[in-house]
């Protein structure tokens, strides 16, 4: 210190200077071009050096003090130090803080906007629901603040659609407060009451049953003569094909007042196996359909077809060929030569009325058979609707057995419950059949996945009902993909038998275990008990499971074709 005081000369002077230089005084008077005061910006080749060595001699504690003194003044003021409530998260104002509190800031806001999403719903609805029971004259004593959508009325199209655009930017609003407060695992935000409670109160699900006004169906009576018959020609396609077929057999043999004769399993599948025929004469009250066994008993050694009509005459006459002719023959039944009454393309076929069908098959003849209808298109909107065209007294005409339906009842109470999503999901042979169709219905497991999740999460389901051909390695990273709040959805197939397990002993009583066709009848049956259902785009098993659901009256605003109105977010080329 004596050598610092001894080479730079008077230490008052040094440090006076330097106090006018870092800390200028309020009376400070701005230099002129004729003033000989000193100026920081003023270079004097004399004095710089001095100046500097005096600076670099200054105290280092007492400089770090003046410089430090200021700063801490400005970060008290500028961060709010003042204000006791912000010590707790802006101690240290790094930027991970800054992402953290403008995260908890944005879960603050998601939770507001969902409670009010959650408040037009509720009124909405209430709306609604008070509308409709004023209409009914009933009174209104709902008291508790909320409404469940599963329990609201499906009738117009624009509330359903309401409906669906609150919940969509309800599950958005979630799914946003999910990530965001997926940074603060550690963190203590329970004063935002963010989780995964649900929505409204027991759950939210707006996948409300269709309104098939069945009361409104426009059906014919069948009433046939009983020396009429119609042998049904199914043979297109696999079994679905082949009950869409004999479905508008039905319709056929109504028009011409005949008793459709259902085929024999030597030449078709075995349909009173999967179908309960019985059924169907009761539904009707009296008898129009047979199987052939009855019609041969009834008509002993005279089996013949009189007159065999091809509705389609292109490619190939009824689809039969020299095999089934065969097939036919050796049923003991005579068959005549093959005969069409208009020219029809079984790829490009037209639209053909009630009266055209009367007009042209009409005949005297005892036995008549008609060719595969499969692609048969005759007042399509009467033939499809729920129910069917025929006027009966229960729900649908062709069902399942029974016994199937009791098997599919007995394993919903044991693996299901009421409350779950059906999926039939095609893969085997789909993706070449998808990609000659554009756009293609073939969609990559991930894509699936989210588009499934979506109808499960709309569903408020816990369980999802598999119905499949995929191999398990498709299957295995489908289960992988389909979570929901975190959680996996389990998608539950049907399981081999286990003599410990007795929801399937009923088939195996009566000898149908085993058997493919009944064992598809039964993944049908479930899917059609479902509370919603996927369906894959073009496939026939699925359009039988949304004929049962329509007539059965489980048909859900929420059923759907996989990723319905998506296209693939990948496309393989052609060969």
């Amino acid at each position: 210190m004596v050598k610092e005081v001894e080479r730079g000369g008077n230490f008052s002077e040094d440090e006076e200077e330097d106090r006018q230089n870092l800390i200028p005084q309020n009376d400070a008077v701005k230099p002129t071009t004729n003033s000989h005061s000193f100026s920081p910006f003023q270079i004097d080749d004399n004095g710089v050096l001095s100046s500097l060595r005096r600076r670099f001699k200054m105290n280092k504690m007492r400089y770090l003090l003046v410089i430090l003194i200021p700063l801490l003044i400005v970060l008290y003021f500028s961060l709010g130090f003042h204000n006791s409530s912000v010590w707790d998260v802006r101690l240290i104002n790094s930027p991970s803080d800054r992402m953290r509190e403008s995260e908890l800031r944005a879960l603050y806001l998601l939770k507001e906007q969902q409670l009010a999403l959650i408040s037009l719903l509720n009124r909405t609805l209430g709306s609604s629901f008070n509308s409709t029971l004023s209409n009914n004259g009933s009174d209104n004593n709902n008291t508790s603040g909320y409404l469940n959508l599963s329990e609201m009325p499906v009738e117009k199209s624009v509330f359903e659609d309401l409906k669906s655009r609150i919940f969509d930017g309800l599950m958005l609003n979630k799914e946003i407060q999910k990530v965001l407060l997926s940074t603060h695992n550690n963190g203590n935000v329970s004063e935002l009451g963010v989780g995964n409670d649900d929505l409204v109160e027991g759950g939210i699900s707006i996948c409300g049953k269709v309104d098939q006004k069945l009361s409104e169906r426009k059906t014919i009576e069948w009433n046939p003569r009983s020396d009429k018959y119609l042998i049904a020609i199914c043979l297109s396609g696999q079994m679905s094909n082949h009950l869409i077929c004999l479905e508008k057999h039905m319709f056929f043999a109504a028009l011409l007042g005949r008793v459709l004769v259902i085929p024999s399993h030597k030449v078709d599948y075995e349909f009173n196996r999967v179908l309960d025929i019985e059924h169907m004469n009761k539904c009707l009250g009296r008898k129009a359909v047979v199987t052939f066994e009855e019609f041969s008993e009834e008509k002993k050694k005279d089996l013949r077809i009189d007159k065999f009509i091809c509705y389609f005459s292109q490619p190939q006459k009824c689809y039969v060929d020299e095999e089934h002719v065969k097939k036919l023959k050796s049923l003991g039944l005579s068959v005549p030569k093959l005969e069409s009454p208009w020219e029809e393309d079984v790829k490009k076929p037209k639209k053909r009325t009630v009266e055209d069908v009367k007009d042209k098959f009409s005949s005297d003849e005892g036995v008549i058979a008609i060719g595969d209808v499969f692609f048969a298109d005759v007042d399509k909107d009467w033939v499809m609707q729920p129910g069917g065209p025929i006027a009966h007294k229960c729900k649908t005409l062709i069902e399942p057995s029974r016994l199937i339906m009791l098997t599919a009842q007995r394993f919903v109470q044991t693996f299901l419950g009421k409350d779950f999503v059906a999926l039939h999901f095609r893969r085997h042979g789909w993706l070449k059949f998808c990609n000659a169709k554009n756009p293609s219905c073939y969609f990559s497991i991930p894509q699936a996945a989210s588009c499934i999740a979506r109808v499960v999460a709309r569903a408020n389901t816990p369980v999802v009902y598999l119905s499949t051909d995929a191999a398990d390695s498709e299957t295995g990273l489908l289960q992988s993909l389909i979570v929901i709040d975190g959680k996996p959805v389990p998608l539950v197939q049907r399981p081999v038998h286990n003599s410990a397990e007795k929801w399937d002993a009923l088939l195996y009583r009566h000898g149908l275990a085993g058997d493919s066709q009944v064992e598809a009848m039964l993944d049908k049956t479930i899917c059609a008990m479902s509370s919603a259902f996927i369906g894959s785009s073009g496939s026939t098993f699925t359009e039988d499971i949304l004929r049962l659901r329509k007539g059965w009256g489980t048909l859900s605003v929420c059923d759907e074709y996989i990723c319905q109105g998506e296209v693939p977010n990948f496309i393989a080329e052609d060969e």
